[in-house]
């Protein structure tokens, strides 16, 4: 998704979640949202503002949405050069220590925010407008509102609910408490009921990347799951699993292929490029990049020779878990296994190799790697360009959003339901992807549930899941046993510079434990 957006995103007030900035500084060359909107190409513009914010949400660096929603859950390690590496990652990795000014948990709120803003912006002004389009650009920027609100209510719980920007730049107009997780849900199903009565179907999308009225449905069949209303998720999943629009990819490689970018399976999916030529002196750190960096944080380190099967080298973050790569080798070969992770002796066997010693022959620590490297969002040469330095490059979009988790989310309702027989039915049509035998048809009630649980964790491995699904489903406790989790872990901290500068909140309103 190339940027075609150049200054749209500073309309009136992105700045709405908490920062120095907000309250110090006034604001300069803002463009007037009382004029923006009175054209359609500007409203446009507008909506692919929230696009880009969104790419920026997940790819900031060592600060995104992507990392910070994935390292709680047990199918990664943090990795990295060390225990010293990123810091902020490893202790949210490791539970124990998350601080309450954690940057990357500080950034992931701010971004979130900052879309919630322009989304608010957008509907604010175009809900007063006569504008042609103005049903579809409310039912798009409706969606991300619904998007970013489930992403912070899942993560924080209690939250801000701010559907109009404040009015001035001071710290009384920022001042918002927090709403209970019940109304954050209520306002994110008003929000989706709106998107899915106005977006387009997918033939009809102006852009590969922009979200449908299934997209819509989808989501919403997720936020139901999520609150245990099962009957009423089925409604929305059901639509989305018979429209002939989406599908399973063919493989499991083409979930992550290049190739198959946008393809049948996406619901939701941030685009990148590999044709900026990247190099050591315009990379932006901290800033926008047009291509995936994560893909880079995320190859085997030098230690690795990987050239054989492909790979570049990267930073070492993100290393599978033993206990995913056991749980992988217990599954035996199959699609989905060679297409999410490599064992050293695969690897070994293929013409690799790891160096796990110093010059002296002495034994050396490679910190996070339990014995398997990732192919799944892999460093892969193909996925990169000539242009500037390959590993700065890789064109790989994040998939937020896919089809097989609606099949995985039906399954979960249908079960908690008592409709097992479905639930099989959904589970298998993943399994048959991944080269695996039906379910036994006598998997039932808890067993099932137990089976269905299995095989999210492998589906899903890496992508940002599975900690989020333990804690609702009350399975953090037993699943992350001996690894410094507490129930306190189940939210993050609301950062400490939001209750610092937001006058409605006090250290009363911080998640517990923190």
């Amino acid at each position: 998704m190339k940027k075609i957006i150049f200054s749209t995103i500073v309309i009136l007030l992105i700045s709405v979640s908490c920062s120095k900035d907000f309250v110090e500084i006034p604001p300069v060359g803002v463009l007037d949202a009382s004029t923006f909107f009175n054209t359609e190409e500007n409203a446009e513009q507008a909506l692919i503002g929230l696009y880009d914010l969104m790419q920026y949400n997940y790819a900031k660096d060592w600060s995104s949405a992507y990392f910070v929603k994935m390292l709680p859950g047990d199918d990664v390690n943090c990795g990295g050069g060390s225990a010293t590496d990123q810091v902020p990652l490893v202790e949210i990795n490791d539970y124990v220590n998350l601080s309450v000014s954690n940057p990357a948990v500080t950034s992931v709120w701010n971004l979130h925010y900052r879309t919630i803003a322009l989304a608010n912006t957008i509907i604010e002004n175009v809900e007063l407008s006569e504008l042609s389009n103005k049903a579809a650009v409310l039912a798009e920027a409706k969606f991300m509102r619904a998007w970013c609100y489930f992403e912070l209510t899942t993560m924080w719980g209690d939250v801000p609910l701010r559907l109009v920007n404040p009015s001035e730049l001071s710290s009384e107009a920022f001042a918002i408490p927090k709403s209970p997780r019940s109304e954050i849900y209520a306002q994110v199903e008003a929000d989706l009921t709106e998107a899915i009565n106005g977006l387009p179907t997918r033939g009809a999308l102006a852009q590969d990347f922009r979200v449908s009225k299934a997209s819509a449905q989808a989501l919403m069949g997720k936020v139901l799951v999520f609150q245990e209303k099962y009957s009423e998720a089925l409604n929305y999943l059901e639509s989305v699993i018979s429209n002939p629009n989406y599908g399973l990819a063919a493989t499991s490689e083409d979930v992550w292929s290049v190739d198959g970018e946008f393809g049948v399976e996406s619901l939701l999916e941030i685009g990148f490029v590999a044709t900026n030529a990247y190099d050591w002196g315009n990379v932006a750190w901290g800033g926008r990049m047009e291509s995936n960096l994560h893909v880079q944080l995320m190859g085997p380190r030098g230690e690795f020779d990987i050239a054989p099967v492909g790979l570049l080298n990267g930073w070492g973050f993100n290393y599978p878990s033993a206990k995913l790569i056991s749980a992988f080798e217990s599954s035996g070969e199959n699609a989905r296994r060679s297409a999410t992770i490599m064992t050293e002796q695969e690897l070994v066997d293929a013409g690799g190799s790891v160096n796990s010693t110093d010059e002296d022959g002495n034994p050396v620590e490679i910190y996070g790697y339990d014995g398997a490297i990732r192919i799944k969002y892999a460093t892969k040469d193909s996925d990169t360009s000539e242009g500037g330095i390959k590993e700065l490059n890789y064109s790989v979009n994040w998939r937020l959003f896919r089809y097989a988790e609606v099949l995985f989310l039906a399954a979960e309702a249908y079960n908690k339901t008592g409709a097992d027989d479905k639930a099989i039915i959904e589970l298998n049509k993943v399994r048959s992807r991944a080269g695996l035998d039906a379910l036994d048809n006598s998997l039932s009630g808890d067993a099932l549930f137990e089976a269905m649980m299995q095989d999210k964790f492998l589906e899903f491995a890496h992508e940002g899941q599975r900690f989020w699904d333990l804690v609702r489903w009350g399975k953090a406790s037993s699943e992350l046993a001996g690894t410094g989790y507490t129930t306190k872990n189940d939210l993050f901290p609301i950062p400490i510079t939001e209750i610092d500068l937001n006058a409605a909140l006090t250290q009363d309103d911080q998640n517990p434990g923190y």
